[in-house]
């Protein structure tokens, strides 16, 4: 099994979800692809959209360029039998990094397509795991916009086998819910 290990946090040191992830990676086992969004990617820009637009073999040095990174994240999302993400909750929502990401890899023709019903997902057959955490929202209120966002855009590229750990409401709940979410690591099937 080949995963594909994402973390998303800022934070480098005391992440509660950079050390879900870890664990979780190291409970599935397997050859592992790393990256981490620490470092921000880059925004789509117009350039960037041009070249997504142009097809593939009229594009030109600059555009394939433009695109390379694009490509690299891609590659590592269809090498990967399994995704786990590490989501922390970013007021309200997923970290600027993550959304990068999903711009990135997001691509028509290359990880969706459109059909007669609407966009289908390419990259079908693969598993995701998020590994969540929480301040102070409970993960699924009507206030969590994070979670539901990734089941659908990873159902979008084809992703719906879905699962989650969630140490959610940490200042609330302290190391309970942190006990809780590797309580679950520990349920999960490699």
């Amino acid at each position: 099994m080949t995963i594909l290990h994402i973390d998303s946090s800022a934070r480098t040191e005391g992440s509660v979800t950079r050390d879900l992830t870890a664990q979780i990676v190291t409970k599935l086992g397997g050859d592992v692809i790393r990256r981490d969004l620490k470092d921000a990617l880059p925004q789509i820009t117009e350039n960037w959209v041009g070249a997504n637009f142009t097809p593939a073999d009229d594009r030109d040095d600059v555009q394939r360029d433009t695109l390379a990174l694009s490509d690299t994240l891609i590659a590592e999302l269809k090498a990967a039998d399994t995704i786990v993400i590490g989501l922390p909750l970013y007021n309200f929502g997923v970290p600027a990094s993550l959304k990068a990401w999903i711009d990135l890899v997001a691509r028509a023709g290359v990880t969706f397509k459109y059909g007669e019903n609407g966009p289908v997902g390419l990259l079908e057959g693969k598993r995701a795991v998020l590994a969540v955490s929480t301040g102070g929202v409970p993960v699924g209120s009507d206030y969590d916009f994070a979670t539901g966002y990734m089941r659908h855009v990873l159902g979008f590229i084809g992703i719906t086998d879905v699962e989650m750990v969630a140490a959610d409401r940490v200042v609330v709940n302290g190391e309970a819910a942190v006990n809780a979410a590797k309580a679950e690591i520990e349920k999960l099937a490699a």
